[in-house]
């Protein structure tokens, strides 16, 4: 009996795994990543595949429930029956890729909990009542409170304590409560997005790429630049009074960063174009710290594609990588060829644009300030790089001296050699020392530093600071001195009333230009032009910049 028993369940688990679902919306022509898009399970699949598969995918999913339950009921044991339940249930949860391979999309399972909860009712494992009563609660906090994941946690926690209350054997009441810990491990994404308030509820629409003409989803990565930020997100802030009280240490919570995986954190609502476009922007995040991205570049380009596919599944065509995000993986060329189905754009080139933009109305507040532009000396900081050299390249004309302070002096002295050539009347010096940059009236600054390298001793009273690092590459100590103005760069103002659940620190209703960019790729089409790798071509920044101005978004200077 034991062994049969054992048999049944293992059947039942099998049952529970197969793929009927998407095999159907395969055979019917339709993408099942695409339909089961980490959002509303059949609701999303009315929206996406219309009445007819959904309900056909339903039953299906239902029809395997209540069969593993059936099957099981021929050993006339109520334990073994529940226990099936829970088998078929974790199969939904868990089919094993050895059978199916690593892409088959896993599902929700509500059908399947309402097949298992037919079953047993209808061989008699328990009363109708306690079939009944989940199926009751489901609804009532679905209907009142709008959540279908918290709906089917209070409906297994009614099934739960309903079946405690039978005269039952203890496997069943066991197989119950793991119904309950099953759903809430799956639900666990949910639960954090309602924490963050970012979480669909019945009826609400939730935007897919392609779906309406007038409507463009894209996502964009970001990450915590300290611990601070990391407990500013919802599901993490349990952990700020642990951390203050000393019963969590600051290094467990930076090895727990190191585990979480890509999640869904806020969303960008309003951005609309003067054409009329509405932009919808999700926005993920992997709570990796500023420092990983150099110690582990290989787990940071893991999350990252981790990052792009689950993008995709939300429904995004786009996917901007922020921040350090931008220079994993090939500087997003190694992310692109893992998930080739969604455009990769490390925001490059409107970057750039921005710079390029802003420059000349720095340079003639400078100006309008009572200074002398022409007898000034500006300085270039992380000018090895390709954003910082094309700023040292615009400013040259105009100013008496440039110095260029770089990581790589030789490959600085081949630069300033391009630049002495076209700027014979500029003096135009290379360094490695911060020290230098005493000197300098104007900075300039665009480096990957993960923190800030520029102090007050290394800037002089009244110098003008145009900083373009993120995270900022000037500590905030350097406003104290006197006459010292720093302004950030790459700060654009999206067209529409930008309204957003978590603070991007750019200011009300401003994102980084390299959001911008994938904004921009979004509501254009133009998915060629996306940013990869260390070049930037030319014609790419003078496009977002046009593109920019013919949508709305506005440089903030």
């Amino acid at each position: 009996m034991l062994f049969l028993s054992a048999l049944l369940l293992v059947v039942a688990f099998l049952v529970g795994s197969l793929p009927l679902g998407d095999w159907l919306l395969r055979r019917s022509g339709v993408d099942s990543r695409v339909s089961n898009a980490h959002n509303l399970g059949i609701e999303n699949m009315l929206r996406r595949v219309g009445p007819g598969l959904a309900a056909a995918t339903a039953t299906l999913d239902a029809g395997k429930g209540f069969i593993a339950v059936l099957m099981a009921s021929s050993l006339d044991n109520p334990s073994v029956m529940v226990l099936a339940a829970l088998a078929a249930y974790l199969g939904h949860l868990n089919p094993p890729r050895a059978l199916y391979g690593p892409t088959l999309p896993r599902g929700r399972g509500n059908l399947v909990l309402l097949g298992v909860l037919a079953g047993l009712s209808a061989t008699g494992a328990v009363p109708l009542w306690a079939a009944a009563l989940p199926v009751l609660v489901f609804a009532a906090v679905a209907g009142f409170w709008g959540y279908i994941s918290a709906a089917t946690l209070a409906g297994l926690a009614a099934f739960a304590g309903a079946v405690a209350l039978l005269p039952l054997g203890v496997p069943a009441k066991l197989a119950a409560l793991g119904l309950l810990v099953a759903a809430t491990w799956r639900f666990k994404e949910n639960l954090g997005r309602m924490l963050d308030g970012t979480e669909p509820r019945v009826g609400e629409e939730v935007p897919m790429a392609g779906k309406r003409a007038d409507v463009v989803v894209a996502a964009f990565m970001i990450h915590p630049m300290t611990l601070k930020d990391f407990w500013s997100v919802g599901r993490f802030s349990w952990l700020k009074p642990m951390v203050e009280r000393g019963l969590v240490s600051e290094a467990s919570v930076r090895h727990l960063a190191d585990h979480v995986r890509p999640m869904k954190v806020g969303e960008l609502h309003g951005i609309r174009t003067v054409e009329g476009k509405e932009i919808r922007c999700y926005l993920l995040s992997s709570p990796l710290l500023p420092d990983r991205f150099r110690d582990a570049p290989e787990l940071a380009t893991r999350r990252a594609i981790e990052g792009a596919r689950l993008a995709r599944e939300l429904g995004a065509e786009v996917f901007g990588l922020g921040a350090f995000w931008s220079v994993v993986g090939n500087k997003g060329v190694d992310v692109q060829a893992a998930v080739p189905d969604i455009t990769i754009t490390n925001g490059g080139a409107y970057t750039s644009g921005t710079i390029k933009a802003a420059i000349p109305g720095i340079l003639a507040h400078f100006e309008g300030s009572g200074r002398d532009l022409k007898a000034a000396t500006a300085a270039v900081v992380g000018a090895n790089g390709v954003v910082a050299f094309g700023i040292a390249r615009t400013i040259a004309p105009q100013v008496a001296k440039v110095i260029m302070l770089g990581r790589d002096l030789e490959k600085l002295e081949r630069s300033a050699t391009t630049l002495r050539r076209a700027n014979k009347d500029t003096e135009i010096i290379t360094t490695t020392s911060y020290d230098t940059l005493r000197e300098a009236d104007l900075m300039f600054t665009a480096t990957s530093d993960p923190n800030p390298v520029i102090f007050p001793q290394h800037v002089k009273p009244g110098a003008w600071i145009f900083d373009e690092g993120r995270p900022a590459d000037v500590d905030v100590s350097v406003e104290a001195i006197p006459g010292v103005r720093v302004i950030p760069g790459g700060v654009v103002r999206p067209p529409g009333s930008m309204t957003t659940s978590i603070d991007l620190q750019f200011g009300e209703g401003a994102v980084p230009a390299c959001l911008a960019e994938t904004l921009i790729i979004a509501a254009t089409g133009e998915h060629h032009r996306k940013s990869l790798g260390a070049q930037t071509l030319t014609e790419n920044i003078n496009f977002f910049v046009e593109q920019a101005e013919v949508l709305g978004f506005t440089v903030v200077d």
